[in-house]
């Protein structure tokens, strides 16, 4: 990654430890060194139905569950967390078929109104007019990805992944933090939520708060971590976590998920 493009991008969101105020400003020769480098785009303008075209392209001609478990993994020892999330965005968007917005309509929204977005936990607009990327992309190289269920951020993360143009290897030391990771998980108490478990994993890794949550959200929306009862009341504010709100430890992780995205490593 050219640092000097993430620099760029990096420092039009946030600086001196928070969000920008103000606006975000950048020259126009800032952006187009960034642009040229990968890490900042045009504002976007694009329907549903053309992103879900895109996926299923990026899905039958490129993608594979193989590439996105290494860069996960490898992200680990390098610490370049801008790779986990394509872990959740695949699984997130792998088995989407190709539809329209109203092709299956729904009457009860959890996500999107549009049927099949919403059965895959996905919250997707039928529109997207003038869309700033770019700060979906610091959300990315900064934390991991924030906005890990949105439609256009599982685009844009796959896409980006994609252009990578380096060889994502996976080291033992990438291995032993998968099982620490696992041990973890065993480890907690029945009533732990999901603070408990990445305060568990703080010493497994080098990472700080944001990151782990992160990582926990990945594997809530890959099938990793799952709840089995999604009506238990929420620990703390209502935003800390999405797809780990009502997980508990007593709810483990899926040995199942874990042998189809892990088993070779384990």
């Amino acid at each position: 990654m050219d640092q000097k493009a993430k620099k760029i991008l990096m420092q039009t969101y946030w600086q001196s430890g928070r969000w920008r105020s103000g606006g975000y400003t950048y020259t126009e020769e800032d952006f187009q060194y960034a642009k040229s480098k990968g890490l900042m785009f045009d504002r976007l303008t694009i329907s549903h139905d053309e992103c879900v075209q895109r996926l299923r392209q990026l899905h039958e001609e490129v993608l594979t569950k193989e590439l996105v478990v290494q860069a996960f993994l490898h992200s680990f020892s390098t610490r370049k967390v801008h790779l986990r999330s394509a872990l959740s965005s695949w699984a997130l968007t792998s088995n989407l078929p190709t539809h329209t917005y109203h092709e299956r309509p729904v009457e009860l929204v959890s996500y999107s109104a549009c049927g099949y977005c919403n059965e895959h936990k996905i919250m997707s607009n039928e529109d997207y007019l003038n869309e700033d990327l770019n700060v979906l992309n610091f959300e990315r190289i900064k934390w991991g990805g924030i906005r890990l269920n949105w439609l256009l951020y599982c685009l844009l993360d796959l896409e980006c992944l994609v252009k990578e143009q380096e060889a994502f290897t996976v080291c033992e030391e990438d291995v032993a933090i998968l099982k620490q990771l696992i041990e973890a998980i065993n480890s907690c108490k029945d009533t732990d939520a999901a603070r408990q478990l990445e305060k568990h994993w703080k010493d497994v890794f080098k990472s700080n708060q944001h990151e782990r949550d992160v990582v926990m959200e990945i594997w809530g929306y890959a099938g990793l971590l799952v709840s089995k009862d999604d009506f238990r009341k929420e620990r703390g504010r209502g935003t800390d976590f999405m797809s780990m709100a009502t997980w508990r430890g007593q709810d483990g992780y899926s040995q199942e998920m874990m042998e189809f995205y892990f088993g070779s490593y384990l």
